[in-house]
């Protein structure tokens, strides 16, 4: 049985989305006039009130029973077993003995039935009053400190922790007011403050933002969760802490209002053909969304500023010049046409919002001085004007690839600023090249000012975020810039002022990340997933352009890799790729795209979209699709393993070992192929030694490819193998050859060590489960087997020692770039020295590699 809605009095009607000179036209029509935010009761939870007909009684909620789609899981406290809210008259009556309705709100009535059982039924389900539990809160760890550290929640009597699943900074603000501070700056998870004990008392917890209680959120239930206390919660809190008596008086989400109305949603509204054509849409009429309401903006004193605050706003770097005149021409016309509806709609101050005054450092329009209506009623919105117009600039990323004709082509820019770690376009681990090498940045003093410079200065909008506290992940190496302050205006972070961070005792724990507004562009609707048991999983089909029309079909399954599944599920919105296949028999695509329309893909991993990595001309798929089809799964976050260069350099040595202790080592394929002719055990053969450590500098543990059950035993050395080839170890001439090889296979990935405050969770003894913690690191020393390079036949001179981790990209990392590591090696026959040792993409662009032209050159081994 179900249930279905009846809109109550003050229901906000649904806005229409307008198209061409006036497009917000249909949503106006038949309006009278609409009333300021002040004179209507609004339906907001914060600070709402309620109109005088309402009774005294405090607001409180129903559920009825759902199914499908619509059904919602109830706030703590409710019961779990599948209702739905009902507004508050239902409450009221029950409380009433039935005998009255409350009259305000809109309620829910049954569809058909018996609404005399339903009812009681309903009254019998909602106790009488709030059955919230009451709860405290507390911040504890060894690292915490006024303001942050480990959540723990005083339930029924025993204090309990949060899980970190689907914990996020809404979340951490909710407990933050709770516990009296203003907001959060930050959360932290995988207990980076330690693991507590006692129960798991929130699992799931999923806030809105506008709640004064953690009790008021969703979660899986109290004491519901698997999770361990190694995946406890953290908050970081700021402001002046005062306890708040009154819980209705907490402070809520800060929401950019002005007026009583808040900014929700900007667009650009294509006047022209060309423009509606162009993706992303670069120019056309200003439309704000207020209260639900799309509305136009008055030219009245619109500025320069305006438009920079606005294409910040949708993705642009730059603000570019609209040709105002011939767009008044065009409005004019439309006046002029009886058919049209425009002058009706101008005369209506609901049409309009009548000035917007910004500074042009915003990164949001709710910033800025923005008056709705004129101060005089009787004044009209916009009188002789039309609406604002403006013209964006896109950055390089997203601006239509010009045919390059031939001659002499520039010398590519150097890059200053990156992002690194992200799983969206246009977010990432901020880092700014200085003296030749890649650092991070520390988040003191971060703001959103300074990472609206970054974004706008990589090719995008403003920033949406500022992120602290390395929430996408710890860089490794040098922490460039602290406490950096941005007015708005400059072109580049370093124009900004900051600090040199050698000496501010800045961590990588601290490392500043960014989030930024990019153009909506086609690409995310030319890409789908079929078949799978989710959303972020299926087989891969893709929308290509046939004559004048479009189709869908599948992408041939062969070689298909990581690379190309990490372009999909950017472009769809879903992140990393955690696994690619090339076959999917056991997920059905869509009838319509059985055809294989794409093959022969080959991406670097960087593509904004499927069809802009390289691939066949024609056609060409041997295997035909269907059940060898491409196909993905997606996750929104990865490990990264990155080589410490620092460990390489420092400890490699040269070791003369006799070839009665290299038995097991020459059976894993550990010595060159020279090895296979002596004249076993008598000899020695030359090694390059060194130590390695590992780190996994993402959000994600690194776990092998294959389960414990599909392991491979190694009877010599005794210990099972669960990646066969973990590492390549290379000593190459200075043109790329390989003349000397070696490789490690991962029998024993561990956390051999983990900062202060994480614990470490895998351990190789007793057949223990092998993986790297996020944010941990692994250690092989130099004197386990196979930890070399055969040298042997290697004559003097100099050379680059090379060194891939998980060369073969069998398990899915958010960065591949920083999986190699190099060294400039110098060998006179008798020592061997190291020096520059470097990740792939520690230094400038003008050396890092290309991954496969170093691959063709590497396998001419002399």
């Amino acid at each position: 049985m179900g249930w279905g809605p009846v809109s109550g009095a003050g229901d906000a009607p649904s806005a229409a989305d307008g198209g061409g000179m006036g497009g917000a036209e249909e949503q106006s029509r038949g309006e009278a006039r609409e009333e300021p935010p002040e004179a209507r009761p609004s339906r907001h939870l914060q600070g709402s009130t309620r109109s005088q007909e309402a009774p005294p009684s405090p607001p409180s909620t129903v559920w009825s029973r759902a199914s499908g789609k619509d059904s919602k899981r109830p706030p703590l406290g409710v019961s779990q077993g599948g209702w739905r809210p009902l507004k508050s008259g239902w409450q009221n009556a029950c409380s009433q003995g039935g005998a009255s309705l409350s009259s305000t709100g809109s309620m829910m009535l049954p569809v058909a039935g018996y609404p005399l059982i339903l009812f009681l039924l309903v009254c019998q389900a909602v106790p009488s009053g709030t059955q919230r539990p009451r709860i405290e809160l507390r911040l504890m760890g060894p690292r915490s400190r006024e303001g942050e550290g480990r959540l723990e929640v005083l339930y029924n009597g025993q204090w309990g922790t949060v899980c970190d699943d689907d914990f996020n900074m809404v979340a951490a603000s909710v407990a933050c007011r709770e516990l009296g501070y203003e907001a959060a700056v930050n959360w932290a998870h995988s207990a980076k403050y330690g693991p507590g004990e006692g129960p798991i008392w929130l699992d799931n917890l999923r806030c809105s933002g506008t709640e004064s209680s953690l009790t008021e959120c969703e979660s899986n239930g109290w004491g519901v969760s698997d999770c361990t206390h190694n995946e406890d919660s953290g908050v970081v809190c700021t402001g002046p802490h005062r306890r708040q008596h009154n819980p209705a008086a907490q402070g809520l989400v800060p929401r950019i209002q002005h007026q009583g109305w808040k900014v929700e949603e900007v667009r650009i509204k294509p006047v022209l053909a060309r423009a509606k054509l162009s993706s992303p849409i670069t120019e056309g009429a200003v439309e704000v969304k207020l209260h639900g309401r799309w509305r136009q903006v008055c030219d009245a004193g619109w500025t320069r500023n305006n438009t920079r605050v606005i294409c910040g706003m949708l993705g642009f770097p730059h603000e570019g010049r609209v040709a105002t005149g011939f767009y008044k021409k065009l409005w004019n016309q439309k006046l002029k046409d009886p058919r049209s509806s425009l002058r009706t709609l101008i005369s209506k101050n609901t049409f309009w919002i009548h000035r917007i005054n910004c500074q042009g450092t915003e990164a949001h329009l709710g910033e800025c001085k923005l008056h709705v209506a004129p101060k005089a009623r009787d004044q009209p919105a916009c009188p002789h004007g039309i609406h604002a117009l403006i013209s964006c600039i896109p950055g390089p990323e997203f601006q239509p690839k010009k045919s390059r004709l031939p001659g002499p082509t520039l010398p590519k820019k150097q890059p200053q600023v990156r992002l690194r770690a992200g799983a969206q376009v246009g977010e990432g681990r901020v880092e700014v090249l200085r003296n030749g090498q890649w650092g991070t940045v520390c988040d003191d003093g971060w703001d959103l000012t300074a990472a609206s410079v970054v974004c706008r200065q990589l090719g995008y909008g403003t920033a949406q975020e500022a992120l602290l506290g390395a929430q996408l992940g710890q860089g490794l190496g040098p922490i460039h810039l602290t406490r950096v302050k941005c007015r708005g205006y400059e072109r580049s972070l370093v124009e900004c002022s900051f600090q040199e961070a050698t000496q501010s005792g800045c961590q990588h724990e601290a490392d500043a990340a960014v989030r930024c507004n990019v153009p909506q562009t086609a690409a995310r609707q030319q890409v789908r997933l079929a078949g799978g048991r989710s959303p972020e999983e299926g087989v891969v089909e893709i929308l290509v352009p046939r004559g004048r029309t479009s189709r869908w079909g599948a992408v041939c399954g062969e070689h298909w890799g990581l690379k190309e599944a990490m372009v999909v599920c950017r472009q769809m919105g879903l992140g990393f790729a955690s696994h690619a296949l090339q076959e999917t028999w056991y997920w059905q695509g869509n009838s319509d795209a059985a055809e294989v329309v794409l093959s022969g893909v080959r991406c670097k991993g960087t593509e904004l979209s499927i069809l802009q990595c390289q691939h066949h001309g024609p056609v060409h798929c041997p295997s035909g699709g269907g059940r060898f089809a491409a196909g993905v799964t997606c996750t929104s976050s990865a490990p990264d393993l990155v080589m410490n260069a620092q460990v390489v350099q420092e400890t490699a040595y040269l070791e003369d070992r006799p070839l009665d202790m290299l038995y097991c080592a020459h059976e894993e394929g550990c010595l060159s192929a020279s090895a296979d002719h002596v004249h076993w055990p008598y000899g020695h053969r030359r090694l390059l030694r060194f130590s390695s450590q590992i780190h996994n500098l993402g959000r994600a543990d690194f776990l092998p490819k294959t389960g414990r059950h599909a392991w491979i035993w190694h009877q010599c050395h005794r210990h099972y193998h669960s990646i066969e080839v973990f590492t390549h170890y290379d000593l190459l001439t200075l043109n790329g050859s390989k003349v000397a090889e070696g490789h490690k296979a991962s029998f024993c990935l561990e956390d051999t060590n983990c900062p202060d405050g994480l614990q470490r969770r895998f351990a190789c003894a007793n057949f223990g489960e092998q993986g790297v913690t996020a944010g941990c690191w692994d250690t092989y020393r130099h004197d386990i087997d196979c930890q070399w390079v055969d040298i042997t036949d290697v004559a003097p001179g100099s050379y680059t020692f090379q060194v891939v981790v998980n060369p073969k990209h069998e398990v899915a990392e958010s960065d591949f770039s920083n999986n190699v590591l190099r060294c400039q090696c110098q060998y006179d026959g008798h020592r061997i020295w190291l020096h520059g040792c470097h990740t792939g993409d520690a230094y400038g662009a003008n050396i890092e590699w290309d991954e496969e032209a170093q691959q063709r050159l590497a396998s001419n081994l002399v």
